[in-house]
C-alpha cells in the first residue's frame, strides 16, 4: 500500500510540476513583446528517494527554482554601448542643426552677404558721386551686420534648445533612478527567501539601460541583490533603497544650465564629470563646438570691423568732410558679431561714406577701392587668411564635424543593434519554442494523470482482494 501511495505522490507533484511549467509558458508567451524581459525556465530537480533494504527508490522530480534565461555581462555591454549611443543620437541632432545654420546652398548666408558688402564698394569705386551707390553700401552693410546677429542669435537658440532638453533629461533621471531603488527593495524582499525576483531584475536591468542612454552612470551589485549607481565620478543616484537627484539650473557665471548633485550636503557641480550619454553630448556641443562657431564668428565681425574702420576714417566724404568709424566699433572681440553695427551718422546721412582720400577731389576712389579690396587680403589668422577663406574654413569644419558624428551615429547603432540581436537569442521569447514546450508539458501532465489513474485502479485491486 505504501508503494502505491509514494506512486500517486509522485504522479501528483509531475502533475503540480507540469502546471508550473505550464504557467511559466504562459508567462512567456505574454510577455513577447515586453521591452527587456528574459523568458524564464522551471528547473526540476530530482526528489529525495527512499531506500527499501538494499534498493533506492526514487521519488520523482520537484520543482528547484523559476530562473530566467539570461548573461549579466551581455546586459552590462548593452548598457555601455546604450551610453554610447544615446551620446552619438544627442550630439548628431545638435550638430546637424548648427550646419544647417551655415547651410549657403538652401538660403543667403553670411558669406553671400560679405561678397555684397564688398561688391557694393566695388560699384561705388565705379562712381563715387552716386547717391544711388552710396545707398547701395548702407544696404548691404546693414543686412551684413543683421546675418552676423542672425548667425549668433541661432547659434544661441541651438544652445538655449540644448538646455531645455537638459532639463528634461534630467527629471527622467530622477524618475528612473526612484524606481530602481524601488525595485532594490522589491528584488532583496524577494531574495530573502531564496526565489530569484526575475521580473524586477528584468525591469531594473531595462532601467539601466534607458539611464545609461540619458547619462553616463558606473553601477554595481552588492550581495544582498541592491546595485548602487553613480553618475560621473561622485553623484551616486541610487544607493540601496534610497536615491538622490540630480537638478539642472542656470548659473549665474555662465548664464547656461549645468547639472547639480543633490545629496545630504550642498549641491555639487557635476557638470564637467558627464562626459556620456545624451546629455554629455549635448554639452559637448553646446560647450565646445558652438562656443567655437561663435568665437570665430566673433574673431571674423571684430576684424572686419576694425580693418573697414581704418581704411574709412581715412578719406573724406562727398562734401569734403574728414571719415567718420563706418562701424560702431565692438568693445571687445567677444560679442563684437552681435554687437556690430552701422554708424548711426552714415546710416542717416549716405553722403557720410568715404570713397576718396582727398578732399573736395570729384571722382576719388581710393578709400572705396582700399575697402572692396579687404575681402582678398589676408588679414585673419595672424595674417595667413582672407575673409572668406576663414569663413570658409569654419564652414568646412562643421560640415566635416557633422558628417563625422553621423558616421559615428551609423557605427555605433550597429554595434548596439548586433548586440540586441544576441541577446534576444539569448534571453528572448521564441513562439516556436514556447509552444513545443507547452506541448511537452501538457502530453506531461496527461501521463501524469494516467499514472494517478493507475495507482488509484492498484488500490482498487487490493480492496477488492478483500472481498474475495
Amino acid at each position: 500500500m505504501s508503494k502505491i501511495s509514494a506512486m500517486m505522490d509522485t504522479g501528483k507533484r509531475s502533475l503540480m510540476n507540469s502546471q508550473t511549467a505550464l504557467q511559466t509558458v504562459g508567462h512567456n508567451i505574454a510577455n513577447k513583446s515586453t521591452e527587456g524581459f528574459s523568458r524564464q525556465r522551471v528547473e526540476l530537480m530530482t526528489n529525495q528517494p527512499i531506500t527499501e533494504g538494499n534498493l533506492q527508490i526514487g521519488m520523482g522530480a520537484r520543482a528547484g527554482v523559476v530562473t530566467r534565461v539570461n548573461n549579466p555581462w551581455l546586459e552590462k555591454q548593452i548598457q555601455k554601448e546604450g551610453t554610447s549611443m544615446g551620446y552619438q543620437d544627442s550630439r548628431t541632432n545638435a550638430l546637424s542643426r548648427v550646419e544647417q545654420i551655415y547651410n549657403e546652398q538652401a538660403n543667403k548666408g553670411l558669406n553671400q552677404y560679405m561678397t555684397d558688402f564688398f561688391n557694393s564698394f566695388r560699384e561705388l569705386s565705379n562712381n563715387p558721386e552716386s547717391l544711388a551707390s552710396r545707398t547701395m553700401v548702407r544696404e548691404s552693410a546693414a543686412a551684413l551686420t543683421k546675418d552676423f546677429s542672425r548667425v549668433v542669435g541661432q547659434l544661441k537658440d541651438v544652445q538655449d534648445d540644448i538646455d531645455g532638453q537638459i532639463k528634461t533629461t534630467v527629471d527622467e533621471i530622477n524618475q528612473i533612478t526612484k524606481e530602481i531603488a524601488s525595485l532594490n527593495e522589491k528584488v532583496q524582499m524577494v531574495e530573502i527567501q531564496n526565489t530569484p525576483a526575475n521580473d524586477e531584475r528584468d525591469r531594473r536591468d531595462l532601467l539601466l539601460k534607458k539611464l545609461g542612454e540619458k547619462i553616463d552612470i558606473s553601477w554595481a551589485e552588492g550581495k544582498d541583490g541592491m546595485v548602487t549607481v553613480t553618475a560621473g565620478r561622485t553623484g551616486i543616484l541610487v544607493s540601496g533603497s534610497g536615491s538622490s537627484e540630480l537638478k539642472a539650473q542656470e548659473t549665474e557665471e555662465r548664464d547656461r544650465v549645468e547639472i547639480f548633485f543633490v545629496g545630504t550636503g550642498a549641491p555639487a557641480n557635476i557638470t564637467k564629470q558627464i562626459t556620456g550619454g545624451r546629455i554629455g553630448g549635448a554639452l559637448d556641443v553646446r560647450d565646445h563646438v558652438i562656443e567655437d562657431m561663435l568665437a570665430h564668428v566673433d574673431n571674423m565681425a571684430y576684424t572686419l570691423a576694425k580693418e573697414v574702420n581704418a581704411a574709412h576714417i581715412e578719406g573724406f566724404d562727398k562734401a569734403g568732410r574728414p571719415g567718420v568709424l563706418f562701424f560702431e566699433m565692438p568693445e571687445s572681440v567677444k560679442g563684437a558679431a552681435s554687437s556690430i553695427e552701422l554708424n548711426k551718422t552714415i546710416f542717416n546721412d549716405v553722403g557720410r561714406i568715404a570713397a576718396g582720400a582727398q578732399a573736395g577731389a570729384a571722382g576719388d576712389n581710393t578709400v572705396a577701392n582700399v575697402i572692396s579690396s579687404l575681402q582678398n587680403r589676408q588679414v585673419m589668422d595672424g595674417g595667413s587668411s582672407t575673409l572668406d577663406d576663414y569663413y570658409n574654413t569654419q564652414v568646412g569644419q562643421i560640415g566635416a564635424i557633422a558628417q563625422r558624428a553621423a558616421k559615428a551615429q551609423e557605427s555605433q547603432k550597429n554595434v548596439l543593434s548586433q548586440l540586441t540581436n544576441i541577446r534576444e537569442s539569448i534571453s528572448g521569447v521564441s513562439l516556436d519554442e514556447e509552444t513545443t514546450k507547452m506541448i511537452e508539458f501538457q502530453k506531461t501532465y496527461d501521463a501524469s494523470a494516467r499514472l494517478i489513474k493507475t495507482a488509484d485502479e492498484m488500490f482498487d485491486t487490493v480492496l477488492n482482494l478483500k472481498r474475495l
